[in-house]
Parts: structure tokens; C-alpha cells; sequence
């Protein structure tokens, strides 16, 4: 049997190795190299790295659509695909190339949160669980029936880039015992109910920006459901400062959203502060004690050293 493996970032590499160890993988499909970092050097996707680690071929396509990459695939002869974050919509043209069809890994319970980015938005609802997904794909953007799943945890510590990598390793593993039992016709594909879909977006840089107007659990929730990217950030006399790890608070004072104040009486024995907490921001509704913050072009500080780095922080207005 043969299998095509497509995929680009860390969190589809669990998923690779996995299926390397029990099945023949016949080529690897990822994004090509992209230019990053300040010297704009071209850099390997994490799956590239890992298939060269494994001794795979690798084939990086600009265009999944281009009839030369489509026959190039086919003359592989896949029973069957698997697709796991690879970036790209893949056409009905590409899907029909296997005659058991492209699985997907998909991280949140489908229906719920389809699309670009379900890690960060079962953050942002504040769900208390999330799971993973087997479906077949078809045309549509993560609508296909579905072939397992299973559920995990949120913990209020989780943020999107440590729910990644448990979501990465239980998809490897559901992945595992699921597809053997496709294979061999132990699973009946199960309709999604399109009614209780729901759709999540590609995020943006801008959406990182806090609004200190909102309430201190919502602030929360978007520093935890945007690190790592694309970070929390807000302002300080014009300069940008990312909060990577926060808790929220109720109470607090008149002062504007935004201001920075004393550590309330007993801070750093509240629930979640622990000794990294040294201010906190008045919020809409509540305060936010920020633990761990990062000044542009600076390295990244637990609150009391950031607050040592800035004694007259107390008083001033985040942006």
C-alpha cells in the first residue's frame, strides 16, 4: 500500500512520523521554502524537515493545481492520502487521485470551528474542551464526513501554542488506529450537520492589538489564544510590548482601561499569579495581572524584572 503525506507546519509532523513507522510513505507534499527572519533567508517547512530527517521524497509544489502536479502525484499510485495543516485548498481533481480518498486531521470537534485558526478560537469562546477530528475531505473547507474523534481538555494555563502540540500528538495517535481500520472498510464515514457549523478566519497581526475596554477574562483569553503568533502586544509611549502570560482579576479602580496599578493586596499569592506577578491593568471590567511581558527588541521578562526595567511603570496608560 501507498500513502502520500501532505502537510507544512510542526503541528502535522507527529502525524508524519506515525504513519512513517507502520506504512510505506511513496512522497511527502509540503509548501515550498519561504524567506523569513531579518536577512529574509529561505527556511524548510517543519514537515520538510522531518521527511528529510526520515529519508522521504519530498515535493514541494507552487501550484496544487497545476496539471503537471497532478500527474506527477498520480503516477505515485496512492490507495490512499493524508492531509494534516498543509496550507493550500486542495481541488476535487486532486482529491479523486487516490481511490481511498485524502484523509484530514483537523484540530477542534467538527463541526465546531472549521477553517484557518480552531485552536485559538476554542480559546477565545473559553471552552473547557476541544478535540480532534478524522474526516474524509471533499470540496469544501473542512466539510467533509467524518471518521473519528476524540476530545481533550482546555486548561486555564493552555495557551494556542501548547494546545497545539497536545492537539498535534492525539491526532497522530487517532490518525494511527483510524486509518487501518478505514483501509479496511471497519469505519462509515458519518455527515457533518451543516446547521451547527461554525467558521473560523486566517488571524492577522492587527487582531493581537488589546483593547484595554474589554473585560480582563476576554484580554486573558486573547493573550492565551494569540501565543505565540501573533502575540498579545500593546502599547508604551509608542513602542510595542507584547504580554505573553496573564491572569485576570475582578475588582479594581476608576482609572482609565489601561492603566498600570499597584499589585492588589495579596497578588502574588492569587490563584494563577504566583511570584511573577508585580502590577496589574485596570481592564473594562476587572484588572490583568500580566506574568510574563517582552519590550520590542528586548528579550522576554517575568513581571518583576520588567518592572524593575521600569520603575515609574505605575501610574502610566497602555496604548
Amino acid at each position: 500500500m501507498s500513502i502520500v503525506f501532505i502537510g507544512t507546519p510542526a503541528f502535522a509532523v507527529p502525524s508524519l512520523r506515525r504513519l512513517a513507522a507502520g506504512h510505506a510513505i511513496a512522497a511527502v507534499i509540503t509548501q515550498p521554502d519561504r524567506a523569513a527572519g531579518r536577512g529574509r533567508r529561505s527556511h524548510p517547512s517543519a514537515v520538510k524537515i522531518a521527511a528529510t530527517d526520515l529519508g522521504l521524497p519530498i515535493l514541494q509544489p507552487p501550484d496544487m493545481r497545476d496539471p503537471q502536479v497532478l500527474e506527477q502525484v498520480a503516477s505515485l499510485r496512492p490507495e490512499v492520502m493524508v492531509a494534516v495543516a498543509y496550507g493550500q485548498i486542495l481541488s476535487q481533481k486532486f482529491l479523486d487521485i487516490a481511490p481511498r480518498g485524502v484523509l484530514n486531521v483537523h484540530p477542534s470537534l467538527l463541526p465546531k470551528y472549521r477553517g484557518a485558526s480552531p485552536i485559538p478560537a476554542a480559546i477565545l469562546a473559553g471552552d473547557d474542551t476541544t478535540g480532534v477530528t478524522i474526516m474524509l475531505m471533499d470540496a469544501g473547507m473542512d466539510s467533509g464526513p467524518i471518521l473519528a474523534q476524540v476530545t481533550a481538555p482546555i486548561s486555564p494555563d493552555d495557551t494556542a501554542g501548547s494546545l497545539s502540540q497536545a492537539l498535534s500528538e492525539l491526532g497522530a495517535a487517532l490518525l494511527a488506529d483510524t486509518l487501518p481500520r478505514w483501509l479496511a472498510g471497519e469505519v462509515a464515514p458519518r455527515p457533518q450537520d451543516a446547521a451547527a457549523a461554525t467558521v473560523t478566519r486566517l488571524l492577522k497581526k492587527e487582531d493581537g492589538l488589546i483593547d484595554w475596554s474589554r473585560t480582563s477574562v476576554d484580554i486573558w483569553r486573547r493573550v492565551r489564544a494569540y501565543n505565540p503568533r501573533p502575540g498579545a502586544v500593546t502599547r508604551l509611549n509608542g513602542a510595542l510590548v507584547h504580554i505573553w502570560r496573564a491572569t485576570p482579576l475582578a475588582g479594581g479602580s476608576s482609572s482609565p482601561p489601561g492603566t498600570v496599578l499597584p499589585l492588589p493586596p495579596g497578588g502574588v499569592g492569587l490563584v494563577g499569579a504566583g511570584p511573577n506577578a508585580a502590577f496589574a491593568v485596570q481592564t473594562g471590567a476587572g484588572v490583568l495581572l500580566p506574568l510574563e511581558l517582552q519590550r520590542e527588541g528586548r528579550k522576554s521578562l517575568n513581571a518583576p524584572d520588567f518592572l524593575r526595567g521600569l520603575p515609574d511603570l505605575i501610574g502610566r496608560r497602555l496604548g
